[in-house]
């Protein structure tokens, strides 16, 4: 099931050094002016706090005559003057000077921190992030026991191994090419992303040098005139695949032929682009119309020793060296023998399921999304597993009919979106009764939520495995094994 974000950006040859000075320290938030500017109807006052503790998403809090504040960029201990932007009841803060810094805060390595929002924890050392991310899953997991150290990664950076960028017209009518600030589909140009695959920040490099060199024109919002809107890059980590789609805003591609032969010369590892045409007004990136300009019109990767075919739309694991460590885990939870029958719930592309299914008797994946069922079965054909079989349908009313035909399942993997299960999906597992539940989560509120439905019905926790698939950001993921009573 498609699910999960995040962003980031350009052309770099050399990596930086990370544990050299980063790039401009002009970007600390003690020198960043603050942006506050009231509207009409609001009121803007400035005064001093200490903060005492981080919300779930990384902003820090602080008390201004009892009333709560959530202050992105601010850490615990820290004295800071912030600019409050008071409209009724409502409050809004933000930082503007760190009067006491604590220990954790670090510059930014990235110049566009504090414009992009794709990131939220740079200004934390990497210590400090773990720090962070474990303590949010211990307090949303206190009634299940403790978790284990959380998974996080060597380099956190560089990860990421799909990207999307947006293109457009700046007040001077230049080319440029980055990423919406966050909040807004304002684009702030960027040349480099810190979590990005280097490899596809330098291909949006060379599209951005053909635009401002060529008839070819971005797309503007506003008059609904020009030609491309976006680029999405998805590159194969272990295969070195690379897939360029570039979203436009007209299936009539002039000088189509020019710009393949241009991108090839420059890039000649990409192996595979795709035109996808996106009239439509709205937020969504891809559109439903698609051409294959060069290639196949997909790349393959290796995840767990299994080989994968990634379409354009298919969703994949963003960060695959986390994936590893995160799917081993599960598999581990699930304690598989070689003859338990598995049920691979919201199962997409079938990734998980496959790698289970090594160990399994049978593995049943279930995925209402019939293109990732098509490309589960694809998937399964191309490394000739023959103990899965995946179908397209609700997973709660398979399971369901499971249980009405009298049939069992001794383990159920799931990985929903990050609303998490509903109580028809979460009742269906316990009408299945079956001895394990794997529960794999992006979101682990939710999480926590529908495990206390499950241990209301006859489950108890075992395990809880956080993993830190998105370094920078916020977002934590997190595994859990449940156990049927006796």
């Amino acid at each position: 099931m498609s699910k999960r974000k995040n962003q980031g950006y350009k052309k770099t040859k050399n990596k930086p050094n990370r544990s050299s000075k980063p790039y401009g320290k002009q970007n600390s938030s003690q020198n960043r002016p603050s942006k506050g500017k009231p509207t009409r109807g609001q009121k803007l006052i400035t005064a001093e706090v200490t903060c005492s503790g981080l919300t779930d998403e990384g902003k820090g809090i602080a008390e201004w005559k009892g009333k709560r504040l959530e202050v992105p960029l601010l850490l615990p201990g820290e004295k800071a003057e912030v600019n409050i932007i008071q409209k009724g009841r409502f409050l809004d803060a933000e930082v503007k000077r760190v009067i006491t810094s604590a220990k954790e805060r670090v510059d930014p390595p990235c110049p566009y921190y504090y414009e992009c929002g794709g990131c939220q924890l740079q200004h934390m050392s990497n210590d400090a992030q773990a720090r962070f991310k474990q303590d949010t899953i211990d307090q949303l997991m206190k009634p299940f026991g403790k978790p284990d150290p959380i998974f996080t990664m060597d380099h956190p950076y560089d990860y990421r191994n799909k990207n999307h960028n947006t293109f457009g017209l700046n007040h001077k009518r230049q080319v440029i090419g980055g990423l919406y600030a966050q909040h807004t589909h304002e684009i702030i140009p960027m040349d480099r992303c810190l979590i990005h695959d280097p490899k596809a920040d330098e291909i949006i490099d060379t599209i951005k040098d053909y635009l401002k060199n060529s008839k070819m024109q971005p797309y503007d919002e506003d008059t609904g005139r020009g030609f491309l809107r976006h680029v999405l890059i998805k590159v194969g980590k272990v295969s070195g695949e690379i897939m360029v789609v570039l979203v436009a805003a007209s299936s009539e591609f002039k000088g189509k032929n020019n710009f393949v032969k241009a991108l090839r010369k420059a890039h000649p590892d990409i192996t595979t682009m795709l035109l996808n045409v996106n009239k439509r007004d709205t937020s969504v990136v891809l559109g439903e119309q698609e051409k294959v300009l060069f290639g196949k019109g997909t790349i393959t990767d290796t995840l767990c020793g299994l080989e994968f075919e990634i379409s354009a739309k298919s969703f994949y694991q963003i960060n695959p060296v986390q994936t590893e460590k995160l799917y081993g885990k599960a598999i581990e939870m699930a304690e598989l023998s070689g003859n338990e029958t598995v049920i691979d719930a919201y199962c997409g592309i079938g990734t998980i399921g496959l790698v289970a299914s090594r160990k399994a008797g049978k593995v049943i994946g279930v995925e209402v999304n019939k293109d990732a069922v098509r490309d589960a079965i694809r998937n399964s054909k191309r490394n000739g597993v023959t103990n899965a079989r995946f179908y397209q349908g609700d997973a709660g009313e398979f399971m369901v009919d499971m249980a009405a035909r009298g049939e069992k399942a001794d383990v159920v993997i799931m990985d929903p979106p990050r609303s998490g299960s509903d109580e028809a999906f979460l009742s269906s597992v316990v009408k299945l009764k079956p001895k394990r539940v794997v529960y794999v989560s992006c979101n682990p509120e939710t999480q926590a939520r529908d495990m206390k439905y499950l241990v209301k019905n006859g489950y108890e926790v075992e395990g809880i495995q956080p993993v830190d698939m998105f370094p920078q950001t916020y977002h934590v993921e997190s595994v859990a094994k449940l156990v049927l009573k006796r």
